[in-house]
């Protein structure tokens, strides 16, 4: 089994800054795409940040020079440095893993962690 755990939600001014940490953690074999998501009250849920295995990334327009994702692949961690925020960026975020438990999966599998909630206040 994986398991996907969120930290570093809160609550934060306009203006000001969160770091969000997701580690994956239980069998893994490899991990691929690690990425960012979030889910306003009443919305659909939608990609934050990507960011691949060879560190490629990739961002929502909404978040682009705001946002920046990194990962370390020796802790399978990926984190998620989110500053200048706004009250739109009020959301639970989930943290999404594509994980391969052994080396014969024949691909890797999308994980979600529990999610965590990010307020911002105006």
């Amino acid at each position: 089994q994986v398991q996907l755990v969120e930290s570093g939600g809160g609550l934060v001014q306009a203006g000001g800054s969160l770091r969000l940490s997701c580690a994956a953690s239980g069998t893994i074999f490899s991990v691929n795409e690690m990425g960012w998501y979030r889910q306003a009250p009443g919305k659909q849920r939608e990609l934050v940040a990507l960011v691949t295995s060879v560190g490629s990334t990739n961002y929502a327009d909404s978040v682009k020079g705001r946002f920046t994702i990194s990962r370390d692949s020796a802790k399978n961690t990926v984190y998620l440095q989110m500053n200048s925020l706004r009250p739109e960026d009020t959301a639970v975020y989930y943290c999404n893993a594509f994980v391969k438990q052994t080396r014969y999966q024949p691909r890797h599998i999308s994980y979600w962690g529990q999610g965590t909630q990010a307020t911002v206040s105006s």
